[in-house]
């Protein structure tokens, strides 16, 4: 990974006293934890942003979690829930206090579109001001058209690599995939996330990723030298078909997925329902989804659940359960499994080629390249004296006015709007075509996001050839050094909308564009929300003391 050299000494003059090892703690390895959401929220709900001390791999150290109360914040957050066609209200309520960590926050609610809300879209500015510590902020949009797997999580500097996210399910009663499962509910949501016994704001600071100290699967894992933890519990009955929702929160790697002895039959990709594609190895990038059907018809057993770090958790292995989880049938014993996972010739790996919608497959403007309204060509590079990121040569550096607020303000041309060069405007109603050249950035492969749209990836990243009858379809993909990737999406959606890299310390370090979408049509001023207006001057307002 993206590693400058420094003095190694430098950690250990970063480390907190609030950064600890767990000591004078029982826990017993043959007592796994069962991972059913402990807390759950409707899309009518509060939550609280708080500090936490937790030891999710035996190693304690200060976070920043969310909670339906302050006292019940947990990683991964709540679970949140609703139905296609719900409107949601989420009112975020900002009660940090550690210093060593950003204190104010936002939340994207990662894969919504929010049409017609783009004040709703979380994105520190771009489509808002942060929430200042003590003060709250009320998300109030609708999913008129949407159903799959979500997740959200703070979309300010670093922060949610401190623990900041959580997982959103919207349930389709009409689901055309219904048939294909028994299953789908709050014991089927898997979530990966790379866990660092330091904060953000350190590894930030220091331009330097260390690997992570450990793989965090619903929250639980463990570290190379640690206790042995309790690992994460999935529960199946046999003979019934499950619906699993994978969702890869990580801050910075990727992961191989996979369940010994059992395939995996994948129907969604981002929220986009797709035709069964069955493997048993899924390579999951940060921010992305996958849906997955699993029959539990193997012997009654425990079976590992594998997800290993493209970092290399301490050792790129599974000893002592590192980077792992249990999948145990009802009547099997309370231990940990014996299985092994396939040899590599019997490993059944998909291409993102491989995929394909299941409703209303096909790119929009004519099948070839170039053939859309607009094309645009985005180079990614690399300074390494200045350790930075570009994309055509220039650092995305956020403004102190979100971008949206610029557009409301009157600024609707792309020369207008800050930062200079890192606004790109787009007309309505458009074919857009998008290709990325990955050039010299390292680190990769970049995992980019699209916010207020699903695309169509024409070209993947791994594959020089073309599909425009039915390419995946999704809202973060791939883009790899020196390799060319392409997209397509129709401008149906106006406001100020995020694209970059989901690598977070990339993006902090400039790998993005605000794509303004349709700005004279962008929602007018008198259709804000009255709280969404006192944002700025409550955050501008704060002293220096009062930010990290």
């Amino acid at each position: 990974m993206f590693l400058i050299n420094v003095v190694f000494g430098f950690w250990l003059l970063c480390v907190p006293t609030s950064l600890r090892l767990v000591s004078g703690v029982e826990i017993v390895k043959s007592h796994p934890r069962d991972k059913i959401w402990h807390e759950k929220i409707d899309h009518h709900d509060q939550l609280f942003i708080v500090n936490k001390d937790i030891a999710p791999d035996g190693f304690q150290r200060s976070t920043v979690l969310a909670g339906r109360t302050p006292q019940d914040a947990s990683f991964p957050g709540p679970l949140i829930t609703g139905r296609k066609g719900d409107r949601f209200t989420i009112n975020v309520t900002d009660l940090l206090t550690d210093p060593t960590m950003d204190r104010s926050t936002s939340i994207h609610w990662h894969g919504l579109f929010q049409k017609t809300t783009n004040y709703a879209d979380g994105v520190a500015f771009v489509s808002q001001c942060p929430i200042a510590t003590n003060h709250s902020f009320l998300y109030d949009f609708g999913v008129p058209d949407q159903a799959g797997t979500f997740w959200y999580h703070s979309h300010l500097s670093v922060q949610y690599g401190d623990g900041l996210r959580g997982p959103i399910v919207i349930y389709d009663p009409e689901d055309p995939h219904q048939d294909l499962y028994d299953v789908d509910d709050e014991s089927t949501i898997i979530t990966i996330a790379d866990w660092f016994h330091l904060t953000s704001l350190q590894l930030l600071a220091a331009l330097v990723v260390p690997n992570a100290d450990a793989t965090l699967i619903n929250g639980n894992g463990r570290y190379v030298g640690g206790p042995d933890t309790p690992l994460t519990v999935i529960n199946v009955e046999h003979g019934k078909r499950y619906r699993f929702r994978l969702i890869d929160m990580s801050f910075d790697a990727f992961h191989g997925f996979s369940i010994d002895n059992h395939n995996l039959t994948i129907i969604e990709v981002d929220g986009i329902n797709t035709l069964p594609h069955t493997v048993n190895f899924i390579e999951i990038y940060p921010a992305q989804r996958y849906s997955f059907v699993l029959n539990a018809n193997r012997p009654i057993s425990n079976y590992r659940i594998r997800a290993l770090s493209n970092t290399g958790v301490g050792a790129h292995n599974f000893t002592n359960g590192v980077n792992s989880a249990i999948l145990r049938y009802v009547g099997a014993p309370e231990e940990e499994p014996q299985t092994s996972q396939p040899l590599s010739s019997d490993v059944m790996i998909f291409r993102e080629g491989d995929l394909h919608p299941l409703e209303n497959p096909g790119a929009p403007g004519n099948p070839y390249p170039g053939g859309a309204d607009l094309v645009l060509n985005f180079t990614l590079g690399f300074d390494a004296e200045m350790v930075l990121f570009s994309m055509n040569g220039v650092v995305f550096e956020s403004p102190t006015v979100p971008v949206l607020l610029q557009i409301l303000s009157g600024a609707h041309h792309a020369q207008d709007l800050l930062p200079k060069g890192g606004v790109h405007t787009l007309p309505p109603n458009k074919v857009i075509e998008i290709n990325f050249f990955g050039g010299d950035a390292p680190a990769g492969p970049h995992p980019f996001h699209l916010h207020g749209h699903a695309f169509d990836v024409v070209r993947t990243s791994d594959s020089s050839e073309y599909n425009f009858k039915n390419p995946v379809r999704r809202d973060t993909t791939l883009v790899a050094m020196k390799n060319q990737t392409t997209i397509r999406f129709v401008t149906d959606n106006a406001g100020p909308w995020f694209l970059h890299c989901h690598i977070d310390l990339h993006l902090s370090l400039g790998l993005a564009v605000v794509l303004a979408e349709d700005t004279r049509d962008t929602k007018k001023d008198d259709m804000i929300p009255a709280d969404w207006k006192g944002l700025c001057p409550i955050y501008n307002s704060l002293t220096p003391s009062q930010l990290p």
